[in-house]
């Protein structure tokens, strides 16, 4: 037996009917399973605090509601509904079409007949993708806007809102909710904060606040918010996640929602870019310790240049760079780089820049002023400042839809083994452009790009 049959021998005593439009010529019968984990975080969020006078809401594992509507409205603003309910291929469209026979037949109207008395369609919903409770409520309000009504849920909070685009989504009807959006749906969206971790360590974004963020990119991505896109899409490269983590310590069923795996292969972009920006960063203290663990000479003091002076700057570097967390020193012996080594996954960037600007000018003795690297290292640490400035670090959510190819930084294929090494050469005339000061200029978007998809950097070409 179809779902539509038997969701019509089902009878609708005792279901709560919700009436999006009082005249509606449709039910929709849905049931909502929430997960135990769901129910319970909902319940904690929802907590009175000590003296507050509020009564809590009642969260139940299963919720059974119907909702009368307009076939045409559903027809006309989901695509989900319009093959659903129209395409007589489907055994649902072929109920609801019996139904509406019926009731013609017998001289009623739909929009006058009795909630029972009209065709009514099963659907199953579950709380994988939003991890929402109370999603009944949340169903409504994706059916009102559809009429042109005003949401009615408060306070509108960004889970609230993410949870609203997963289901537009699922029932193909984001272009709708996107419109109605902004006239009826009134959210100051909240500004991303980092936290200092308990231990010691650089200020991060915790697991509530990178939730938050996630989810004001999967809003901005599916209901076309392409300003709060860039923005989001920028704090999460520079942030980090911890879902890009190298540890798998932490339960997978907890990030199960669907803004911790982003769609339409923003999530491994966004990482890949993420990436690209600490392999350049990372390169520069690479570059050096490299020159000062050659043989030529790095000293620059003329004819009195000392190989004293190249092992005393290699000591200080190792020393600055391994304090900061910035170098891990390890051994031959079985996972000794595991247990050594930081996890950078969700560290701010800006931190990472921050604590390579502290390099300080060591000095092996009063006469050697003008040795080691600190003063070509500020200089480079500022140029690729300026170059995290440009627009071109976040995504475009008009580029990405037109020509995800084109704009993304992962260009990398089984095709290009042969293919040319790209090196980023930084040269006094780069590092004096005027374009690294002005934020958003075309040739800078262009340079910054050349910059973080290098396959390789020579920081001092001109030695």
């Amino acid at each position: 037996m179809d779902e539509a049959s038997a969701s019509q021998e089902s009878g609708t005593e005792g279901l709560e009917i919700v009436n999006i439009a009082p005249d509606g010529d449709i039910v929709l019968d849905v049931t909502f399973e929430t997960s135990k984990e769901t129910l319970k975080a909902a319940r904690k969020a929802t907590k009175p605090r000590p003296g507050q006078q509020v009564v809590q809401p009642v969260f139940k594992p299963r919720v059974r509601v119907g909702y009368r509507a307009r076939l045409s409205v559903l027809r006309q603003h989901s695509k989900y509904f319009d093959s659903l309910l129209g395409d007589t291929r489907f055994a649902e469209a072929k109920a609801v079409a019996a139904a509406l026979e019926r009731l013609s037949l017998q001289n009623v109207a739909p929009g006058e007949a009795s909630a029972e008395s009209l065709p009514r369609v099963a659907i199953k919903e579950d709380d994988e993708a939003t991890q929402a409770a109370g999603q009944e409520g949340i169903f409504a309000d994706l059916l009102r806007l559809l009429h042109g009504q005003e949401a009615v849920t408060t306070p509108v909070t960004m889970h609230y809102l993410a949870a609203l685009a997963v289901l537009a989504d699922r029932f193909n009807c984001t272009a709708a909710v996107a419109r109605a959006m902004s006239a009826k749906l009134k959210l100051k969206w909240p500004v991303t904060k980092t936290a200092l971790p308990r231990d010691e360590g650089s200020p991060s974004l915790t697991r509530a606040m990178e939730e938050t963020l996630r989810q004001k990119i999967m809003v901005s991505w599916l209901l076309d918010q392409p300003i709060k896109m860039s923005t989001s899409t920028r704090e999460l490269i520079i942030y980090g996640s911890r879902r890009w983590s190298l540890s798998d310590d932490e339960d997978t069923d907890a990030y199960s929602a669907a803004w911790w795996n982003l769609p339409d292969d923003l999530e491994g972009e966004l990482q890949h870019r993420r990436e690209c920006i600490l392999n350049t960063i990372a390169s520069v203290q690479r570059h050096y310790l490299k020159k000062y663990l050659s043989r030529h000479r790095q000293c620059k003091l003329g004819y009195d240049s000392s190989a004293s002076c190249d092992s005393y700057q290699l000591g200080e570097l190792v020393k600055f760079l391994s304090s900061h967390a910035l170098l891990f020193l390890s051994d031959f012996s079985p996972h000794s780089f595991d247990d050594n080594a930081a996890d950078y996954a969700a560290v701010d960037v800006n931190q990472i820049i921050t604590k390579l600007k502290q390099l300080s000018g060591y000095q092996v003795d009063k006469n050697h002023r003008n040795c080691g690297p600190r003063s070509e290292v500020l200089t480079i640490m500022d140029y690729i400042q300026g170059m995290l400035s440009s627009n071109i670090i976040s995504i475009s959510r008009t580029a990405w839809k037109k020509n995800r190819d084109l704009v993304s930084w992962d260009t990398a294929d089984d095709t290009d083994k042969g293919k040319e090494e790209r090196v980023f050469r930084f040269t006094r005339s780069i590092s004096r452009d005027q374009r690294v000061r002005h934020e958003g200029t075309m040739g800078a978007d262009r340079m910054a790009v050349d910059l973080f998809t290098a396959d390789r950097w020579d920081w001092t070409p001109e030695d």
